[in-house]
C-alpha cells in the first residue's frame, strides 16, 4: 500500500497510508487545522513555535490525539493542559508505533543558530522511508532514506551545508520543507543549487495542502 506525504506549509507534513495518519512539526506557520484532521498521532522535533503550534496541538491532545515529542515539548503541552498519558517523551534511538507508523528518532540537538542563543534538544524523525530532521543535520546512521524532507531557509542554514547532507544521506529524492522565511526568488534559488549539486534530482515543491504518492 502506498503512503501519501502531504505538505502543510512550512515545516509541517502528513502521511497517510490507509486508516495510519500521522503528522509531523504543525507549527504556527502551518494549515491547522486542517492538517490535523483526522490524525491519531503527532510527532514533534523540537519545541520552537514554527514546529510547535501548542494551542491547537493541546487542544487535539484533548480530544484524543497522542503526541510523540523531546521532553522539553512534552513539558510545554502538559504545562499547557495536555493529558499527561498521551504525550510521550522520546530521545534519540528510540523506535516506536505511532498512527500505526513504525518510526525511528535520531539526532539530539537543533543546529546553532548564535554562540548565544541556547541550543534545545531537537529529534528527527524517520517513518516509511521519509526522514524529516526538524532543525538538525541529524545521523541517519546508514538508514536507507526513500525521501529527505529538506529544510532549505532558517537563520541556522547555509544552503551550501544542507547540499553536503543531502549527499551524505542520499536520499532517493527530496520534498523541500522549512521555506517561510524565503522569497519566491529565495525559495527558487534553493531549489536550483539543490538540482544541480544536491544529486538527488529535482527537489520536489509542494503548496499546502499538496502531496506525492510515494
Amino acid at each position: 500500500m502506498s503512503t501519501r506525504l502531504t505538505r502543510w506549509g512550512h515545516a509541517c507534513i502528513r502521511l497517510d497510508r490507509g486508516d495510519d495518519r500521522l503528522v509531523i512539526d504543525p507549527g504556527v506557520f502551518s494549515e491547522l487545522p486542517d492538517a490535523l484532521d483526522g490524525v491519531s498521532a503527532v510527532l514533534v522535533t523540537h519545541e520552537h513555535a514554527d514546529h510547535l503550534a501548542t494551542e491547537p496541538v493541546v487542544e487535539a491532545v484533548a480530544a484524543g490525539l497522542e503526541v510523540w515529542a523531546p521532553q522539553a515539548v512534552v513539558d510545554v503541552l502538559v504545562g499547557a493542559g495536555a493529558p499527561a498519558d498521551r504525550v510521550h517523551a522520546v530521545s534519540a534511538g528510540n523506535a516506536f508505533t505511532a498512527g500505526g507508523f513504525e518510526v525511528e528518532a535520531l539526532g539530539e540537538w537543533h543546529e546553532l543558530i548564535h554562540v548565544d542563543v541556547p541550543r534545545v534538544h531537537n529529534v528527527g524523525y524517520l517513518v516509511a522511508g521519509v526522514l524529516h530532521p526538524g532543525d538538525a543535520y541529524v545521523d541517519t546512521a546508514g538508514a536507507h532514506v526513500d525521501v529527505l524532507c529538506t529544510p532549505v531557509g532558517a537563520p541556522w542554514l547555509k544552503l551550501g551545508e544542507v547540499v553536503d547532507y543531502v549527499r551524505r544521506v542520499e536520499p532517493g529524492r527530496l520534498v523541500v520543507i522549512h521555506d517561510a522565511l524565503l522569497s519566491p526568488i529565495g525559495q527558487g534559488m534553493a531549489a536550483n543549487l539543490l538540482s544541480r549539486l544536491g544529486g538527488a534530482g529535482d527537489p520536489v515543491q509542494l503548496d499546502p495542502g499538496d502531496g506525492i504518492d510515494l
